[in-house]
């Protein structure tokens, strides 16, 4: 029974993240035909649209917005709508919180997170993970008191959130891992594997 058991848990443990994956790729796939394929239904010529380009076009779309994040007008017009959203109170926070997750995953977010380091604090034994932020303070309004400072961000598991420390270089243990690995690391609580690691008997 108590293998039986095991067995069952380790076959959950496969599918779980499988059909999850598979769920909310389907979700936004599903979401993106559905209210962009109405919108070129009534656009285009009858008999030119066919399934799947509602999606072809949240695509495009998205890949549009990227390209146009570069252009000055464009800015100034995101700096507008951010400015508005900031002026209401619950909306400023739910937008704020998505975004700050999303930009975890950007490309230039992990370009400034591209050091990987374990945190000793002063008189303690233990140590935390941590991603590197920034090294110099010229260009702030605070100067930290620390010797050699060094910003360094401690993400907390299995939550969006985590702490932004000024610590002394000395302090710090740089790792041998990419973004990607230090973040899965952190925010499973350590429990994640290797990619292409066995699972334990």
């Amino acid at each position: 029974m108590n293998s039986l058991i095991k067995l069952f848990l380790k076959g959950m443990a496969v599918v779980i993240p499988v059909v999850l994956t598979i769920a909310i790729l389907w979700w936004m796939a599903a979401g993106s035909e559905r209210l962009l394929g109405k919108a070129l239904v009534r656009i285009l010529p009858d008999g030119w649209y066919i399934p799947g380009l509602g999606l072809l076009s949240a695509i495009a779309l998205i890949v549009l917005v990227g390209l146009l994040s570069h252009v000055l007008l464009f800015q100034k017009l995101f700096e507008f709508w951010e400015g508005m959203v900031h002026r209401l109170p619950l909306v400023k926070t739910i937008y704020t919180a998505i975004k700050d997750f999303i930009g975890y995953f950007s490309a230039e977010q992990q370009e400034n997170f591209k050091k990987v380091v374990l945190v000793s604090l002063p008189g303690q034994s233990f140590q935390m993970l941590g991603f590197v932020t920034r090294e110099s303070f010229e260009d702030l309004d605070i100067q930290p008191e620390a010797e050699d400072p060094v910003a360094v961000y401690c993400p907390m598991s299995y939550q969006i959130g985590g702490y932004t420390l000024f610590l002394p270089r000395q302090c710090l243990t740089p790792v041998n891992m990419t973004f990607e690995e230090g973040m899965r690391l952190a925010v499973t609580a350590g429990v994640t594997r290797k990619t292409g690691q066995p699972n334990e008997s």
